[in-house]
C-alpha cells in the first residue's frame, strides 16, 4: 500500500479495485438486480392471468397457498403471484388483468413459507383486491 505525501492516487486506485470483491457493490454497479427482475425495476406491473395454482407451504407449516400464474404485459415474462385475503382467489378468473407488486421478502426474494413466490396481487381489472374481499366493491365484468 502506498504511503507518503504523493500516494493519494495509488490509494484511490487500490480502493476502487478492492471494492469489486464486495458482493453488494459489484451487483449494484453491474445492475444485476434490475437485469434479473421481471418488473425491470418498476414498483408494480400488470399481467394477464394464465392459471390458478396452489403452492404448498414450506415446513413446518402445512397449507396450500392460493396463487396465480401471470404473464407480464411489458415483457412477456411469467411469474407466480400470491393472492392475499380469505377467498381472494374466487375474485380472480383466467384472462383477467391483474396488478402485481413485490411481496417484500429479504433481498427481494420470497416471503415466509411461500417457496419461489416473489409477488402479490393488489388489483383485478383495476379494482383493489382488498376492497373486493371485504365486500366494499364488486368485480367489474369485462
Amino acid at each position: 500500500m502506498g504511503k507518503g505525501k504523493y500516494a493519494a492516487r495509488k490509494l484511490q486506485k487500490d480502493r476502487k479495485k478492492a471494492r469489486w470483491s464486495d458482493r453488494n457493490y459489484s451487483s449494484r454497479a453491474l445492475r444485476l438486480n434490475i437485469k434479473a427482475d421481471p418488473l425491470i425495476g418498476a414498483p408494480q406491473g400488470r399481467g394477464i392471468v394464465l392459471q390458478k395454482v396452489g403452492v404448498e407451504a414450506k415446513q413446518p407449516n402445512s397449507a396450500i397457498r392460493k396463487c396465480v400464474r401471470i404473464q407480464l404485459i411489458k415483457n412477456g415474462k411469467q411469474v407466480t403471484a400470491f393472492c392475499p385475503g380469505d377467498g381472494a382467489i374466487n375474485f380472480i378468473d383466467e384472462h383477467d388483468e391483474v396488478t402485481v407488486e413485490r411481496i417484500g421478502g429479504m433481498m427481494s426474494g420470497s416471503m415466509g413459507d411461500l417457496p419461489g413466490v416473489r409477488f402479490k396481487v393488489t388489483a383485478v381489472n383495476d379494482v383493489s383486491l382488498r376492497e373486493m374481499v371485504i365486500g366494499r366493491r364488486e368485480k367489474p365484468i369485462r
